[in-house]
């Protein structure tokens, strides 16, 4: 009996969506990225959701005679076929199928609004002709709604429900990833940083990260019980440092936020944005939710450079913990819509209760957030920002079963019946195997004896060879932790990248200068796909 050899299976490398260039946004200036919609080819410029999974581009009813003349460009619509811009167009694709009006369902806890004309398209990632990855037949919604000024690309794997459908409706994610385009329901992702010398751009990696983008830590979060929630941290603390009062301590009692790169303000409850108000001198602006800056404390404020540093652990208040550190400069926002004028604020937010604690996109431009949809687990490290900004080094995560061999060859490893079989198998060859050297044996006493074998299938008499029965080895599935050995390679040009699992050297940050402990990976249940709750869109409507 015989086990076929393994299969050569390709694992495909991670896709990295390199940025548009542009920086862009109403409430603050956030780098962007390039998507293509429709057939011919509508380009948009986006941000990215770390919470959806869904494309969403603008309409051409966004923008009406009240607003700016060149209000389509501002929310993220590039020319099209020689003319300006106007928001996606249904009718101008031919690939365009309508499912109908529902609502976005995103950031509704926060107060968002807004419906989405939804069907599926194609939908391209960077521009036409630059080697960028294209999907027929996925989820598209076009917006009016100014909530969301700028369209979104979302990263999640999560599926979209509709009530016009039977079936979930899967990802771009979950669709790269059946499709064997990326290695893993993964990414990493870092916003970018308009203040810092060189204006550096944001980063996306899909199916890996990019390992010159932040410095390592060896803490590992688990995903929350919440769904919805699932990149969710432990705030236990928040120092600000040279701040108008001095060093404060806002946050007397950790909580749960979510990291979530969709909005960009960091919601808090309201007596710690009461003592931000104070320590910063902010004026809160009622009409709009948004704490303002008046040009004289700007001032102030640029020049003492505050830092406010984010402690984070597992949960609110034990365990191991990181610190992220950023710049007043991460918080020196300007807000145009709904202002008329350019308008100085400080982008934290009064949470009404908890299900609204969210660190937003302010957060992310000076953190690299990686996470692993099928190990439930994900990374925040501090962002980095060498001058010159060093070439990329993108590292692949792989799916636990990446060495497992194609469903032709055996993929799951053996049954119990197959084990048995072999088992008794063995048994019986060694059966005939004894036997045969007892007759052999006997036959050489025997001076008369005749060869029974002809001379080129004689037993060999080295006891090393031709008696000793080797052991099939079963196949067995390995199970990989976040964590893994530290050698590192840089990719040699081009998309592609050796595939290394997660990197996490021991060194750690506290506050205070306390040195945290070692915390080893954990290993989570899978993040099953088919397990998830979508989105749901409910009912249409009218």
């Amino acid at each position: 009996m015989s086990l076929s050899p393994r299969a050569n299976c390709s694992i495909p490398s991670p896709f990295v969506f390199s940025p548009s260039q542009f920086w862009d946004g109403n409430d603050g200036s956030w780098s962007t990225f390039m998507i293509r919609v429709g057939t011919p080819e509508q380009d948009f410029r986006v941000l990215i959701s770390t919470a959806g999974q869904e494309t969403w581009v603008p309409l051409p009813e966004g923008c009406t005679s009240s607003d700016p003349g060149n209000c389509e460009y501002l929310r993220g619509s590039e020319p099209f076929q020689g003319n300006k811009g106007t928001g996606f167009l249904v009718n101008r694709s031919s690939t365009w199928q309508s499912i109908g009006l529902f609502d976005l369902a995103l950031e509704n806890t926060m107060n968002y609004s807004g419906n989405g004309l939804y069907g599926f398209d194609t939908v391209g990632l960077e521009v036409q002709n630059s080697g960028g990855l294209t999907q027929t037949h996925q989820v598209v919604a076009g917006i009016a709604t100014k909530d969301f000024y700028l369209g979104m690309f979302g990263v999640g794997p999560k599926p979209s429900n509709f009530s016009s459908f039977n079936d979930p409706q899967p990802s771009y994610m979950k669709n790269l990833k059946d499709r064997g385009l990326i290695p893993s329901l993964s990414f990493g992702y870092t916003a970018g940083a308009p203040y810092r010398i060189s204006k550096v751009l944001g980063s996306l990696t899909l199916g890996g990260y990019d390992q010159s983008r932040f410095v390592s830590n060896n803490k590992t979060f688990p995903f929350s019980a919440d769904d919805s929630r699932p990149l969710s941290v432990g705030v236990q603390n928040i120092l600000a440092i040279n701040t108008l009062n001095g060093v404060v301590s806002p946050l007397k009692n950790g909580i749960i936020s979510a990291i979530d790169s969709t909005i960009p303000h960091v919601w808090l409850p309201w007596d710690v944005c009461d003592q931000f108000e104070r320590a910063f001198g902010l004026t809160y602006d009622a009409s709009t939710d948004f704490y303002l800056v008046n040009d004289s404390i700007h001032a102030k404020l640029q020049q003492l450079n505050p830092s406010i540093t984010f402690k984070l652990g597992s949960s609110a208040y034990n365990g191991d913990t990181i610190n992220i550190v950023l710049p007043y400069a991460a918080f020196d926002l300007q807000a145009t819509y709904p202002y008329v004028n350019a308008t100085n604020y400080f982008p934290i937010r009064r949470a009404a209760n908890a299900s609204q604690y969210t660190i937003g996109r302010t957060f992310l431009q000076e953190a690299y957030i990686i996470a692993d949809y099928e190990r439930s687990n994900f990374t925040v490290a501090q962002a980095t920002f060498p001058n010159p900004m060093p070439a990329e080094n993108i590292v692949a995560i792989n799916s636990p079963n990446s060495t497992l061999v194609s469903e032709n060859n055996v993929q799951h490893g053996l049954g119990g019946g197959a084990i048995a079989g072999i088992v008794i198998g063995v048994l019986i060859l060694l059966l005939i195997l004894l036997s045969g050297i007892f007759v052999y044996r006997r036959r050489r006493t025997r001076a008369a004896a005749v060869e029974t074998y002809p001379d080129d299938k004689k037993p060999d008499r080295n006891p090393k060879h031709g008696y000793e029965t080797g052991k099939p080895e079963l196949m067995s599935q390995d199970r990989y932790e976040m964590a893994i050995p530290p050698a590192l390679y840089e990719i040699d040009g081009g998309r592609g990248s050796t595939a290394h699992e997660m990197h996490t050297p021991p060194m750690m940050h506290e506050m205070d200068g306390l040195m945290g402990g070692i915390s080893a990976s954990r290993v989570h249940e899978l993040y099953g796909s088919d397990a998830m709750e979508g989105t749901e869109h409910g009912a249409t409507l009218r």
